[in-house]
């Protein structure tokens, strides 16, 4: 097991079969988690265990539910589901705790583990060390033998529980007949769900990326590649399209007019909602540090608080329950409504927007007018070793000397992906060929001292 911090911002994630991610490895987190989760609730019990679809889900899998077992705890595994729908199931049926195999928007040669408590919350770091702390021990606690052995449980109905919960958050607000709906689905843990979903609201569904083989998760579809579903929108005269992440935890939607739009126009939309509902108490919600600065000034006019806070859907999620936050998310399309759901979850994003628009009476090109964002330049940087790029004088230089650039008007961020070997550098600011010219400078000199191929665009 390599050194430093085994979890990143969204669970463990790697390459599968190479380390760390080896089928040992997911043995050894199955046992620690199951320990771990056992100690916190003081019984033996059963943990469910869900999956995306890529090709080395079923070898994970099988090694993760083989380590829950031999801690002496059973195992429900309900096969292909989105993230969110396992912690809805941990929390609905009384499990100990939830593990999800999923790399999210990666591509299919990944993959990941992240596990949830008994509450259908993300594990905070502080347990996550716990679990790596025992795993780097040697896991010394006895085995059990015998009928103490856990069992797995293979259990159907995971869907039909899941969809039945999305169609309880709306009560009988929402029908869709006589709307066109465009869904992509990523060829990921949204296939099996989401077009059901839609048609049993009364939809007219159009499909695209729901034919999942393994290999074809996020491959130019889904939430990073909308092109396909604009162009499905425009074509087929829909209302609005869906795209979801691989494990169907984010959303990016395209309105009536072929235009996409992210977390930071679903945050607006939804936050001016429950102002008009009443319902926002706190006026606050909770963005991260990518957060488009146009969010910030909309919601001040509105006397409503942007509290930010690092990327990860787990640290919206930790602030949101510290403040009294009912709504945050991330421009990446991760929204979370606390008071229907533990995590980000595309499905339930989509329903609230849907609910929106129908109450208002207003397209979502309209409704998404409220927000202008600022000019924002995202690069990705492809790193040697996750280091912080501030180690190196270097980058400090380039990165000062684009403040200066910016005299004040925008705002810069490097960091370090917490799911990737990846450095991300963003500029905001009024004039666009400034911030373009400085998220290059920076992002050159990053791949100039870390050993990186050329940047790219990125979307989170």
């Amino acid at each position: 097991m390599p050194e430093g911090r085994l979890f990143g911002t969204d669970g463990v994630r790697g390459l599968a079969n190479q380390d760390p991610l080896t089928p040992d490895l997911a043995f050894r987190l199955g046992r620690a988690g199951a320990e771990h989760l056992q100690d916190q609730n003081g019984s033996r019990g059963f943990m469910v265990v869900g999956r995306d679809t890529r090709l080395s889900g079923d070898m994970l899998e099988a090694a993760l539910s083989a380590g829950i077992c031999s801690a002496g705890v059973d195992v429900v595994q309900v096969g292909v589901l989105p993230t969110p729908a396992i912690a809805y199931l941990t929390r609905a049926w009384g499990a100990l705790g939830g593990v999800v195999l999923s790399a999210s928007h990666n591509p299919f040669e990944d993959n990941g583990i992240k596990f949830f408590a008994a509450d259908g919350f993300k594990l905070p770091d502080a347990q996550e060390d716990q679990l790596e702390r025992m795993i780097r021990a040697g896991l010394t606690r006895p085995a059990p033998t015998g009928r103490a052995i856990g069992r797995i449980r293979l259990v159907p109905e995971g869907p039909e529980r899941y969809l039945a919960f999305l169609r309880a958050t709306l009560g009988t607000e929402l029908r869709l007949d006589g709307w066109r709906v465009v869904l992509d689905c990523a060829n990921g843990a949204a296939a099996p769900v989401a077009p059901n979903l839609f048609a049993q609201l009364g939809a007219e569904v159009v499909v695209h990326a729901t034919d999942p083989d393994g290999t074809n998760i996020n491959e130019r579809c889904g939430a990073l590649f909308p092109e396909q579903a604009q162009a499905l929108v425009l074509r087929s005269g829909a209302h609005i399209g869906f795209c979801f992440d691989g494990d169907a935890d984010r959303l990016i939607a395209i309105d009536e007019t072929g235009v996409v739009r992210d977390g930071d126009f679903i945050l607006a939309i939804c936050a001016q909602d429950l102002l008009r509902r009443g319902e926002m108490s706190p006026p606050c919600i909770v963005g991260t540090v990518m957060s488009n600065y146009g969010l910030e000034e909309m919601l001040d006019r509105l006397g409503v608080r942007l509290i930010r806070t690092p990327v990860g859907d787990k640290y919206v999620l930790e602030e949101m329950r510290r403040c009294g936050a009912l709504l945050g998310g991330e421009q990446s399309g991760h929204v979370v409504f606390l008071s229907h759901a533990t995590t980000g979850d595309g499905l339930l994003t989509a329903l609230q927007v849907l609910r929106v628009m129908q109450t208002s009476g207003q397209p979502l090109s309209r409704l998404a007018s409220s927000l202008t964002k600022y000019p924002q330049v995202l690069l990705n940087v492809r790193v040697r070793e996750r280091i912080d790029p501030f180690t190196f004088p270097e980058v400090q230089q380039a990165h000062d000397q684009a403040c200066t650039w910016l005299a004040g008007a925008g705002r810069l961020l490097v960091r370090l992906s917490g799911t990737e070997p990846v450095a991300r550098v963003m500029v905001e600011g009024r004039d666009p060929q400034t911030i373009q010219a400085a998220a290059e400078h920076i992002a050159h000199v990053i791949e100039r001292v870390m050993g990186a191929p050329t940047a790219v665009p990125s979307e989170a």
